[in-house]
């Protein structure tokens, strides 16, 4: 049967001999091969389905905390009487709401994992399509990712719709609770939901192409709606910072109703892909993948998640990442108005950086993923966002100092989506992976309610303070990155003696760990780090 199966392409829909157990599951005794050409088409049809709507989702969800800048520059910080830090804690409540609703998703009573929900069949295991957060991993209600995600983003977006209706300081502050609460699963969840889409080193390209989103709605979208609506300043009684979240929050809750008719379901699911297609892409997700560690529990693989020194040195490196990232987003417009520009063209000029970062970001993940490296170019990444910031700190003229914003930007997008891609590689286990990027997230997240309240306005206009607080953060993870990198490579060297060991002595590898136990998952001997 095997033999006979040379393509995707000659396999009917449905009609597969074999390729189906009793139960349902794809049976990978069967596996079709394609050509070139072929594998090309077939990923290009998949990135069609996924990457769009999720590229959309985040957006809109980005989108909004580059509308609070902007809306900063247009009226919110005087119709509300902002002094002080109150706009620095209208910044800082929805990430730190981030970080509270998962931290305290760990106290649900570990019965609740009963209700785990929607299972998948994959390739000879029974693979688990678990919600993309640690609060998803945790959660009371089973519900399956490709709604729950656009449910969270109509709830998002009717939120920010409401937001440009309040009339004081302490609404705005319990509507921006409320968007932090919502918005907490958004980005570990869509970045775990790619990598049920795609194997290791096609991951990052697509990390980038919705991460780059975030750039162009930070500045393009939220720079050009600031422009463009300023015509609307009066109009129903609102000024024009309530215009720019109204139509943010409209378009962002068409873009959950979309995303529910739009999002495919797991690969081994969807009826776009045949039979053979479906086949080969589980197996392109397997190859190079740590062994599934489905025969311990969903306690078990959180609780490695937890004890993982590689999940907490590279959210040390993310959280080094976010600070700069949030701050960036937040303060940009501000930063460059207080160079002399007017506001109309202060949202103008953030335009050309949002390009310019997205274009590198690109060409990056490109790279990273073509020669299986993730660590050269996170380091590249901190490094050039560190020059950036350098610059910035010194009384360089405004022209120079946009530049380093330039470098700021480039930087500090590419490094941030190398650092997710590079743990996302190097996990096994389905629960081991959506709660560590839960945990990476959070832990940036945590750096970011941090950018929220270093770049006071009384630091203005060159934000010194805030500045080197980045310069420090940045130092910080730049020093983990090799530290990472040495240990993964002893850890693998040691794997490569221990297999070169038991060939020569004739014997099976072993799959035993000092303690007796099973090395599966990343621990496994067959796996390597990526470095």
């Amino acid at each position: 049967m095997s033999s006979a199966l040379k393509t995707a392409t000659d396999i009917p829909r449905g009609k597969l001999e074999s390729a189906h157990s009793t139960a349902g599951q794809l049976d990978c005794t069967v596996v079709p091969t394609l050509t070139a050409e072929q594998e090309a088409k077939l990923w290009r049809k998949i990135d069609l389905r996924v990457i769009p709507i999720t590229c959309l989702m985040f957006f809109f969800t980005f989108a909004d905390r580059a509308a609070v800048g902007f809306a900063a520059i247009n009226g919110l910080l005087t119709q509300l009487d902002l002094t002080g830090n109150k706009f620095n804690m209208i910044l800082v409540s929805p990430t730190s709401d981030d970080v509270m609703w998962v931290a305290d998703s760990v106290g649900i009573p570990l019965n609740s994992f009963m209700n785990l929900s929607f299972s998948h069949s994959v390739c000879s295991r029974s693979q688990q399509s678990e919600p993309s957060s640690l609060f998803y991993t945790l959660r009371r209600v089973p519900t399956h990712e490709t709604r729950w995600l656009p449910g969270m983003l109509i709830v998002w977006g009717f939120l920010i719709t409401f937001t440009g209706f309040v009339k004081t300081y302490h609404q705005l502050l319990a509507m921006r609770v409320c968007l932090g609460a919502v918005e907490a699963g958004l980005y570990p969840g869509i970045s775990y939901y790619l990598t049920l889409w795609y194997p290791k080193f096609k991951l990052q390209y697509r990390f980038a192409m919705f991460a780059g989103t975030t750039s162009l709605a930070g500045s393009a979208l939220s720079g050009f709606l600031g422009f463009a609506v300023g015509g609307l300043n009066g109009v129903g009684g609102l000024e024009t910072w309530s215009w720019i979240f109204i139509l943010d929050g409209i378009g962002t809750m068409l873009a959950g109703i979309a995303a529910v008719f739009l999002m495919a379901d797991h690969p081994s699911t969807v009826k776009f892909l045949t039979d053979g297609e479906r086949l080969h892409v589980m197996e392109q997700i397997g190859s190079g993948a740590a062994p599934e560690n489905n025969e311990h529990g969903a306690v078990q693989q959180i609780w490695a998640t937890l004890t993982d020194w590689q999940v907490w040195a590279l959210s040390v490196v993310m959280f080094s990442m976010v600070a700069p990232s949030f701050a960036l987003t937040y303060f940009l417009p501000t930063i460059v108005h207080d160079f002399g520009y007017s506001t109309a063209v202060t949202q103008l000029l953030t335009m050309p950086l949002s390009v310019l970062s997205i274009a590198f970001l690109l060409v990056v993940a490109y790279y990273s993923d073509t020669i299986h490296l993730r660590s050269p170019f996170i380091f590249a990444g901190q490094f050039i966002t560190l020059v950036g910031f350098i610059i910035n700190i010194t009384n360089a003229p405004s022209g120079v100092k946009y530049f380093g914003l330039a470098l700021c930007l480039a930087g500090n997008t590419s490094g941030t989506v190398g650092v997710v891609s590079w743990l996302a590689n190097n996990l096994g286990g389905s629960y081991k992976r959506a709660t560590a990027l839960a945990v990476q997230i959070t832990i940036g997240h945590v750096g970011g309610a941090i950018a929220s309240i270093i770049f006071r306005s009384q630091d203005a206009p060159r934000y010194t303070y805030g500045i080197r607080l980045e310069i420090i953060f940045l130092s910080v993870g730049l020093s983990i990155i090799p530290m990472t990198v040495l240990a993964y490579k002893r850890i693998n060297a040691a794997r490569d003696r221990e297999e070169l060991l038991q060939q020569q002595q004739g014997e099976k590898a072993l799959h035993e760990d000092g303690g007796g136990g099973k090395r599966i998952g990343d621990r496994a001997l067959s796996f390597r780090y990526t470095l």
